[in-house]
């Protein structure tokens, strides 16, 4: 009688959902890693990354403190460390700057501004607020994107002194990150059920907060490209200019910068500010068939060319925006010879 040996069974196959899987698990992980890292090393997260924002990094400091706040409220951190990290950092990164502008002015407000997403409003909208409100802006500038960065060397810059900086600096600061914490804290419960929820949906979440970073940043820059094509102003070369003043053709040199940025670097020679007087009486006082150059200080020119396109909308075809603002002018005239003021018709 032979016996026969059963068919050994082959153990059933993991299911393909196993692979798929991996890139989640990782995010668990990695997720489980972040929250248990908050709450070892909070307070110098907390100071780092604050630090970071502050300086003009793109990070996103805020919601780190609204989930400060949430852990703190269930005692896994302390508030009063978060607050204390938050409020350092946001008074070396402000004092920094601070100096900085103290030092070396309006050029480090062209630094700044060429870093940002939307650099061509940056300086303007900034100094009229700071002309506004003065350091009394320095409370709420931390919730304002782009001002929060600028706002100190400006401060720098028009001669804010120490002590009243420092004092609305702290203000501010202490504003900012316990409106962080504190919101962190009231919303506790529903933050933790959003942490869980992310942890859930693994690498799904983690896409899409990525997704919606690539959506932001190409908002910004369509929105910039299409803001530069519909100032479509013709541009004057300096080299063009020297060439009108040297031939005796007076052109009209309009200084269309903020009042402020006019307080912190001096005009051309014989420029009128747009500024300074009703567009209509300035406009009525000038020949419509002069040269007219726009002039201004801020990235692309932008200001210079929407005060050109006014000119041109009046009647005034040879209004034109100077290539490169007053940077191009000093540039041009650093230890040339001084360019004779341009006259200029007065009002009837």
């Amino acid at each position: 009688m032979r016996i026969y040996a059963a068919p050994q069974r082959q153990p059933p196959a993991p299911p393909a959902c196993k692979a798929v899987n991996r890139a989640d698990f990782r995010y668990h992980v990695w997720m489980s890693q972040l929250i248990q890292l908050i709450q070892t090393y909070g307070v110098l997260i907390v100071f780092g990354t604050v630090l970071l924002e502050q300086i003009g990094l793109p990070i996103p400091a805020l919601p780190l403190l609204i989930v400060a706040g949430a852990l703190a409220a269930g005692g896994e951190i302390s508030w009063p460390a978060c607050l204390a990290a938050s409020l350092a950092a946001c008074l070396v990164s402000d004092y920094f700057w601070f100096r900085a502008g103290q030092f070396y002015g309006k050029r480090i407000l062209r630094l700044l501004c060429k870093i940002s997403l939307s650099p061509d409003f940056c300086v303007r909208q900034t100094e009229d607020k700071f002309t506004r409100y003065g350091a009394k802006s320095l409370l709420v500038a931390k919730f304002i994107p782009g001002f929060n960065t600028i706002a100190p060397p400006l401060a720098g810059a028009m001669g804010t002194s120490t002590p009243r900086f420092l004092a609305f600096s702290v203000g501010g600061g202490l504003l900012w990150s316990g409106v962080g914490i504190g919101l962190g804290a009231w919303f506790h419960a529903s933050i933790d059920d959003l942490l869980d929820t992310l942890d859930t949906m693994g690498g799904v979440a983690l896409a899409g907060l990525a997704g919606m970073l690539a959506l932001f940043v190409l908002y910004k820059y369509i929105e910039r490209r299409r803001f530069r094509r519909s100032l479509p102003v013709e541009r004057i070369q300096m080299d063009e200019l020297r060439a009108l003043l040297d031939s005796g053709a007076a052109p009209v040199l309009i200084d269309a910068r903020s009042l402020t940025a006019q307080q912190l670097e001096h005009a051309i020679p014989g420029a009128l500010s747009f500024l300074g007087c009703e567009p209509g009486q300035l406009m009525a006082s000038l020949d419509k068939d002069r040269h007219i150059v726009v002039y201004c200080s801020c990235p692309n020119d932008v200001t210079a060319a929407e005060i050109a396109r006014q000119f041109l909308a009046n009647g005034f075809h040879r209004a034109r925006a100077l290539h490169g603002g007053l940077d191009a002018w000093n540039a041009h005239h650093a230890g040339a010879e001084p360019v004779p003021a341009p006259r200029h018709a007065h009002a009837h």
